[in-house]
């Protein structure tokens, strides 16, 4: 009795050393990322007077120099990419993540729960599909190491890296953009405005779900809409959520990648992106960059588009680097969040429609909703959908879904 009493106490421990000693070695792998990097100066950034107590910039762990950051304890890995010449060749590599840098790390910090951690810039290859190689390495070995990436472009056809990174893994995602346009055009010479096809029609695919969030129709051609839907992906007009923006948030949350263009933002509030006068508010796209650091599983946020020398006092490097912050709130939040198994810290609500029995979990410490679906699963859902339920009528939330079985 003896020996198996020592038995059961010894194995999970050396079980857990051997685990914590894997970790330790993926961590300390990770040095060799620095093949593809370029270190940033946390004294240019800063300028003469520095950064100020209590400022991102004194709490963020950085590579500098030949100093590469300890990630073992990182929640949010920073790494910045200006590759441009998928908006045209000959373009060179862009300013913008070090514009992007300095109104980051001159925020106050609010999160001590959450650790930041930045490996500079993506080093400029000698072709585009070598930069794009770069960055789908890094962003695939941290994600693997367990950290989410933030990506500071850099033009938006970099989100092939990004969805690259999870296709190398052949692993199935759920993917979001946020765009005034929907990149598509195969007529279209620049890779920036077509690179959705590849994400979306590539063989093998690893797509199991895509939306489009804040598209201006002026810019999309209905067919586009028409075969989207045909695919069973969800695209939301930028009034639809203007209106109605609380319903964006279970459409992020159940999303690994997420990228932004800074077009979907109207140009008074980002006139770094001189797309359209209309569009998302700052505050909507804070709110948006929110309701994703919130979801547990979004592990790659890409924020593109910014054109450094079209920005007027620095009002489009504020507007991203105040979205980032909102992801980190987010974050913040969402790690309070219970597993669904932990029953009793969510409300549950049964409820029939269209004759269908379901069960609706509302979070007691967040307030954010789920729905069951015949199967048992439960998918990520809103209140009105709860209320639409309870009215006997069929949330489009809930029948799009089945559709997708």
């Amino acid at each position: 009795m003896l020996i198996s009493c020592t038995a059961k106490v010894v194995f999970p421990i050396i079980n857990g050393i051997k685990q914590f000693n894997y970790y330790l070695a993926a961590m300390n792998d990770l040095q060799h990322l620095t093949d593809y990097l370029n270190p940033v100066s946390l004294s240019e950034l800063s300028g003469d007077e520095g950064f100020r107590s209590g400022q991102i910039g004194k709490h963020i762990r950085i590579f500098e120099e030949d100093k590469f950051p300890d990630l073992a304890e990182a929640d949010l890995v920073l790494v910045g990419c200006g590759e441009e010449r998928g908006l045209g060749m000959g373009r060179p590599f862009s300013s913008a993540p070090d514009r992007i840098r300095h109104e980051l790390f001159s925020c106050f910090f609010w999160h001590n729960d959450i650790q930041l951690a930045d490996i500079g810039n993506i080093k400029a290859g000698e072709s585009l599909a070598d930069t794009y190689a770069a960055l789908k390495i890094v962003i695939k070995e941290l994600t693997e190491a367990g950290k989410t990436v933030l990506i500071l472009g850099g033009a938006h056809d970099l989100t092939l890296a990004q969805y690259h990174a999870y296709a190398d893994k052949k692993q199935i995602i759920e993917a979001a953009c946020i765009d005034a346009r929907i990149d598509l055009d195969m007529d279209a010479l620049p890779q920036a405005e077509h690179f959705l096809m590849e994400i979306l029609t590539g063989e093998p695919n690893f797509v199991k779900h895509y939306s489009h969030l804040a598209f201006q129709s002026y810019y999309v051609h209905p067919y586009m809409l028409e075969n989207m839907d045909k695919l069973r992906f969800d695209c939301f007009r930028v009034g639809q959520i203007k209106e109605q923006i609380d319903e964006m948030e279970p459409v992020l949350r159940n999303c690994q990648l997420v990228s932004f263009d800074l077009s979907a933002i109207a140009h008074a509030y980002a006139p770094g992106s001189a797309i359209s006068p209309n569009g998302l508010n700052g505050e909507e796209a804070c709110v948006l960059a929110r309701f994703a650091g919130m979801s547990p599983y979004v592990s790659s946020f890409g924020i593109y588009g910014y054109q450094p020398a079209a920005d007027q006092q620095q009002l489009t490097a504020k507007q991203i680097s105040q979205m980032i912050w909102y992801f980190i709130d987010g974050r913040s939040k969402g790690k309070r969040e219970a597993p669904l198994k932990e029953k009793e810290a969510f409300f549950e609500y049964h409820t029939a429609f269209a004759e269908v029995d379901s069960v609706f979990l509302q979070s007691k410490k967040t307030g954010r909703w789920w729905m069951q679906l015949p199967d048992q699963r439960f998918i990520a859902c809103s209140y009105k959908d709860y209320i639409i339920a309870s009215n006997n009528d069929i949330p489009e939330r809930w029948l799009r879904a089945q559709e997708r079985n």
